[in-house]
């Protein structure tokens, strides 16, 4: 059955081009329910029925697993199973009649403006980790790009001179996103004065942000810094990468921008997506209507 699983993830890399990210989030939810139907005997994908795979969700919502999670682990079965049909593996597809549930949805946390520029500000600029350290706040903020789209920057994705970068997005997409003059400032900054320093053992090295080795960042090494940022800006909030990509499609809406055009930095596939942040932006309009209306 495991042999499925990895054919399987092969046909994702081939014929669908789905990012190694993606591909690993498919194998754990598949190996999650393999080892589900090996509890139970299920030693063939053919002996799989609508019950098993029931009994497998309702085990995830005992475990204390979201409706969220529930939902991504509903479309993931259900496109292994779709495929496991197409491949004649099975004669049926126990997914046919099971329901996704309704996602809860939840508001992300973004920063107030203060709140992100005391966190950009915070880095020793002096020492070439901190230097760094504020050219990637900087490029997180003014970009909104994800975390593998970050580390994932080599240096000739960079534009500086008209302003723009290339990112690679989720499924090999490209896309070309500004950057704001401080952005420009502090990258630029960064190359001349701590990224040398930093590859002097791995000159080759193209990724645009190392780690104290001279090598390409990890997305720990990320989470890892920012979380250590965040203690020493004073700020009492949970703050992941992601937050920032937030704030900077809240700040975005906030100014006036267009949904639209806020998809298109975003690198949404669907405008769906990009929605949620309309409802942060009428939460933050209500909040200011209630404080500064006479008669709220």
């Amino acid at each position: 059955m495991e042999e499925i699983i990895t054919d399987y993830l092969h046909y994702l890399l081939i014929e669908r081009g789905l990012s190694q990210n993606t591909r690993q989030s498919y194998r754990r939810d598949l190996m999650q329910y393999l080892a589900y139907l090996k509890e139970h005997q299920i030693d063939n994908w053919q002996m799989v029925d609508r019950y098993l795979v029931l009994g497998f969700l309702q085990s995830l919502q005992q475990g204390g697993k979201s409706s969220a999670t529930v939902a991504r682990m509903i479309s993931s079965l259900r496109r292994f199973h779709q495929y496991l049909r197409q491949e004649r593996y099975t004669d049926h597809d126990p997914m046919q009649h099971i329901e996704t549930p309704k996602k809860q949805q939840k508001l992300p946390d973004t920063l107030s403006l203060a709140e992100v520029e005391a966190l950009i500000e915070t880095p020793d600029t002096k020492d070439p980790l901190g230097l760094r350290n504020r050219a990637i706040l900087e490029v997180m903020y003014a970009t909104g790009l994800r975390v593998s789209e970050l580390i994932g920057l080599k240096l000739n994705d960079l534009h500086l001179a008209i302003g723009l970068l290339q990112a690679t997005g989720k499924g090999d997409k490209e896309r070309i996103v500004p950057l704001g003059d401080y952005a420009i400032e502090w990258v630029t900054r960064y190359l001349e004065e701590a990224r040398p320093s930093l590859t002097k053992h791995h000159p080759e090295e193209d990724h645009l942000f190392v780690n104290h080795h001279g090598t390409g960042l990890s997305r720990q090494g990320i989470w890892k810094n920012l979380k250590e940022i965040v203690r020493q800006a004073g700020i009492h909030k949970t703050v992941t990468p992601h937050t920032l990509r937030h704030s900077f499609a809240t700040h975005l809406l906030e100014n006036g921008a267009d949904l639209r055009t806020v998809q298109e930095l975003l690198g949404h596939a669907d405008i769906s997506t990009t929605q949620i942040y309309t409802h942060i932006t009428k939460k933050r309009m209500t909040d200011v209507y209630k404080e500064y209306f006479p008669r709220a």
